[in-house]
This record gives C-alpha cells, sequence and structure tokens, in this order.
C-alpha cells in the first residue's frame, strides 16, 4: 500500500464543497445535480445491503425517494475529515407523502441521525456509504 499523504486544507475545502453541493442537491430534489456532483455515481445503502451503481441506477433510486418524501432534507451536524473521505453526522427528516417498496403513504414525518461516508479520489466523489436506522424510521412512519 502506498504512503498516504495527509490532505491539504485546500483539498479538504474543495471536498466539503461538493459535499455541501451533494447534499443542498438531494434537499431541492434535483436528481441531476446529485449525479453531477459524483466522479463516477456509487451509492451504498449499508441497511439494506443495496448498491445503487452508475448514473441510471442513481436516478431510479432518487426518483422513488422524492415520490415518497418530496420534503426530504439533510442537517448537517459535524464533518470528519480522513485522507480519503468526509464523514457527515447528519439529521435526515422527511414526511411519507408517497407510496414506498409497497408500503403507502402515511403522511407521517420522521427524524433520523445517520452517517454518510463519501469517498474521494483528489477532490471527485466516487462513493457514498450511508448509514442509519431503518427501524426508527419505521416506527416513526407507522
Amino acid at each position: 500500500m502506498a504512503d498516504v499523504v495527509p490532505i491539504s486544507d485546500k483539498l479538504r475545502d474543495a471536498r466539503e464543497t461538493v459535499l455541501r453541493g451533494n447534499l443542498d442537491a438531494l434537499a431541492r430534489g434535483d436528481i441531476e445535480g446529485v449525479v453531477r456532483s459524483f466522479l463516477h455515481p456509487r451509492m451504498e445503502l449499508v441497511g439494506t445491503g443495496r448498491v445503487l451503481e452508475g448514473a441510471d441506477a442513481l436516478r431510479t433510486y432518487l426518483e422513488e425517494r422524492r415520490r415518497a418524501f418530496p420534503d426530504q432534507r439533510f442537517e448537517v451536524i459535524c464533518y470528519h475529515h480522513s485522507d480519503r473521505a468526509v464523514i457527515a453526522e447528519l439529521w435526515m427528516s422527511g414526511t411519507h407523502s408517497g407510496e414506498v417498496h409497497g408500503v403507502e403513504a402515511t403522511g407521517k414525518r420522521f427524524r433520523v441521525r445517520m452517517c454518510s461516508i463519501s469517498e474521494f479520489e483528489g477532490d471527485d466523489l466516487v462513493n457514498q456509504r450511508m448509514y442509519y436506522d431503518h427501524g426508527t424510521v419505521a416506527r416513526q412512519l407507522a
């Protein structure tokens, strides 16, 4: 394994800017903006084991989520930087306004703390790994 050189402040700021743009696009429902924030779109949803590989897979997932939770938001608690990733602790919230995975809309809101590990090659976003407790969301929407 090659030696890892600690990242510069400039690279750290560039990565955080990419991640903020990604989260802002998610909150606005700007699916193409989310897709464009990646060098090669890839998202891992750890709780479900689902891996979204490529722009089409990511678009399909984001369209599903937007129909089900049109007001979904991500509130950044803090960022942690490493040599190859930015770890974001977030509050995710939304209102269940549309069907998702066969579950009809409840009209109820959820709010759950989550973690996103965004992996970078230089200042290019190449993968996001999302962690959150699906059980907490399900209990709030029931």
